[in-house]
């Protein structure tokens, strides 16, 4: 009996590990829009470039996930080409890719506000959007004819964050807090998906 114990004891450990070990790990590329000379969307001094650039980084840092590899597209205040981004999503050929940016009204209206989520035309980045709307209330999900998603050779969504114009996002997105919850809120939609 006591061997029989002993080898079912090895044979489910053996299972066990066999599943750990084979489990893939998670590819995930963060691509914080702007950078360098481009700023993207700015207002009294806090520019699109930063907040996103931050906010790409907490993520990263906040990953405790051993099956979860955080790629970003830049790191640091450089300026990667639109191609290059791409080039390098397609390289990687990660599971998908999210686009960071912060919105912008063409009226300058401080009214406009929210959360929006630009998709692929495709099934997965259609599934990747909702779930970003799910966890981001009142947000809009649409597609659109952008670079990053039209490029793109794997499931690809980006992100607008808020308006930089309104002065309630743009404080919250500006902030210590309101990035490391933004990217919280982002990293727990990549971990449950």
């Amino acid at each position: 009996m006591k061997n029989l114990l002993k080898i079912i004891s090895v044979v489910a450990l053996s299972i066990l590990l066999s599943f750990s070990l084979s489990k893939e790990k998670k590819v995930v590329v963060i691509d914080a829009g702007h950078g360098g000379n481009d700023l993207g969307a700015n207002r009294n001094g806090i520019s699109e470039k930063e907040i996103v650039l931050n906010i790409a980084k907490k993520i990263k840092a906040l990953n405790q996930n051993q099956n979860l590899e955080i790629i970003l597209t830049r790191d640091d205040d450089s300026y990667p080409s639109l191609a290059q981004r791409t080039e390098k999503i397609n390289e990687l050929k990660p599971d998908y890719a999210i686009s960071l940016h912060v919105n912008n009204s063409p009226r300058q209206s401080t009214e406009m506000k929210g959360f929006e989520v630009f998709f692929q035309d495709n099934e997965a980045s259609k599934n990747l959007a909702n779930k970003f709307s799910e966890k981001f209330k009142d947000s809009k999900v649409k597609t659109a004819n952008l670079h990053i998603l039209r490029e793109s050779k794997t499931p690809t969504v980006l992100l607008e964050l808020g308006f930089i114009n309104n002065p309630d996002e743009r404080d919250y997105l500006a902030s210590e807090k309101g990035q490391t919850e933004t990217a919280e809120k982002i990293l727990s939609v990549i971990n449950g998906h």
